[in-house]
């Protein structure tokens, strides 16, 4: 169904109002129709929250980049280029200073963090595109 459905509370909601539809319609077609306006329903007020959400945040992002200082222009590429650094440290520079039998310790990469910086490279690839297909369309 939809991402709101993925919510537990609200998906007990939506299972409810569904089977609330199927005991007082007694039309199978007729609730088949009404199941799937409330369904549509739920998904477009889930779109709007994501859209309203995915805005907010590039409001943010947009304001952070014309910012007046360099640490609030840059901290974002500054925190991806950390986390490249602790990848690369780890299945790079840690595994050769240990076949040279060089004492180092691998420095720990919370899933969170690995996560963080697969959304940070996948959000600058979509964004690049996107800045791209704008050029086309412009022309």
């Amino acid at each position: 169904m939809s991402i709101l459905s993925a919510i537990p509370v609200v998906g007990a909601i939506i299972e409810r109002g569904l089977g609330i539809i199927d005991q007082l319609v007694e039309d199978k077609d007729q609730a088949a129709k009404l199941k799937a306006e409330f369904q549509l329903q739920a998904m477009q007020a889930d779109y709007s929250a994501i859209n309203a959400e995915i805005q907010a945040q590039a409001q943010i992002v947009a304001a952070e980049a014309q910012g007046q200082s360099w640490l609030q222009r840059n901290w974002r590429p500054v925190l991806m280029l950390v986390i490249v650094a602790i990848v690369a440290n780890n299945y790079i520079i840690y595994p050769y200073l240990e076949l040279f039998g060089v004492k180092a310790t691998p420095l720990e990469l919370p899933e969170r963090m690995w996560s963080l910086m697969q959304i940070g490279v996948g959000g600058y690839v979509v964004g690049r595109s996107a800045e791209k297909v704008a050029e086309v369309f412009k022309k």
